[in-house]
Formats: structure tokens, C-alpha cells, sequence
């Protein structure tokens, strides 16, 4: 091979291996900041037909109702302990600071954080349902077995009655 061919190859060479680890970087930085969204049942039994299950450690978001009576406040400080449930197994959360105002026992909320414990979170941020009729789909659908329909795909409303 001459020496000019040679350069040319090295030269490709390493602007693919550049690429590819640009593209790993980026990649890994991104699986960093993915947050499952679980409900308390799929933390417990597990996630789809493998019964994945989140691991201590992982980042997620999890989403259900406050159970009445659940809610441990210490006086002292904002500590905030509580349990969520989807009708099945509680998983209990771990929150210092300020929660939200529409927050209350038998509400609906997201809260977002660390598995610390196979059944308990440890969260950072809690978020509550603005309004009565809203629910995540995915909660939604496990606790009332309502099914989500996307109106924007053609076929959305094929056998309705108008």
C-alpha cells in the first residue's frame, strides 16, 4: 500500500473510532438521566413480562394515590413520610421539603427519586394532580383499566358511535 493510501486509512480510522466514542459518551450520559415511570405494584411484582423489577440505586418515578392515614410529618423539620398505592402493594416515599399545596391523603401524585430499599424512595421532587379527571395512562390504566386512545391515529374511533 503507498503512503499516501496508508495516511488516508489512518485518517478514517480514527475519525470513526472518534465518532464512536462521542457516541458512547453521549449515550451514557443520557442513560443517566432516564427515569422509569413504575407504579407501586410494578415496583413490587415487577415490570412487563419479564418482571423487570427497579434495583436500589435506580432513579425512577413512581405514581399512585396517598394512602388516608399514611402521612408522617416531623415537627421539627420537612421531612415527609408516606405511602402510595395503586390499589395493590404500597411502596413508602421519603421526602424533605415543601410539598405541594394540592397535596393530601387519598390524591394522586408523581413522585420522582432513588429506590433506597426494595420498597421504599427516597424522593426528590413530589408533584400532585392539578385536577380531578387527570391520571398518568399507565396508572390510569392499572387501577380502572382505562385504556388510552392517541385521538390523533386515523383508526382512533373506528366502531364509535357518532
Amino acid at each position: 500500500m503507498n503512503p499516501r493510501r496508508k495516511r488516508r486509512l489512518m485518517w478514517a480510522l480514527g475519525l470513526v473510532a472518534g465518532v464512536a466514542v462521542a457516541f458512547s459518551i453521549i449515550l451514557y450520559a443520557l442513560s443517566q438521566n432516564i427515569d422509569l415511570f413504575y407504579t407501586p405494584s410494578e415496583i413490587v411484582e415487577g415490570k412487563g413480562n419479564d418482571a423487570v423489577k427497579p434495583t436500589v440505586g435506580q432513579r425512577l418515578r413512581i405514581g399512585g394515590m396517598v394512602v388516608e392515614g399514611s402521612v408522617k410529618r416531623d415537627p421539627e423539620t420537612l421531612e415527609v413520610e408516606f405511602l402510595v398505592t395503586d390499589l395493590g402493594p404500597a411502596v413508602k416515599i421519603l421526602y424533605t421539603g415543601i410539598l405541594p399545596d394540592l397535596f393530601r391523603e387519598g390524591q394522586g401524585i408523581v413522585a420522582q427519586g432513588v429506590m433506597v430499599e426494595p420498597r421504599v424512595m427516597k424522593a426528590s421532587e413530589v408533584l400532585a394532580k392539578h385536577d380531578e379527571e387527570y391520571m398518568p395512562p399507565e396508572l390510569a390504566e392499572q387501577m380502572k383499566g382505562i385504556k388510552h386512545v392517541n385521538p390523533n391515529q386515523p383508526d382512533a374511533f373506528e366502531g364509535k358511535q357518532q
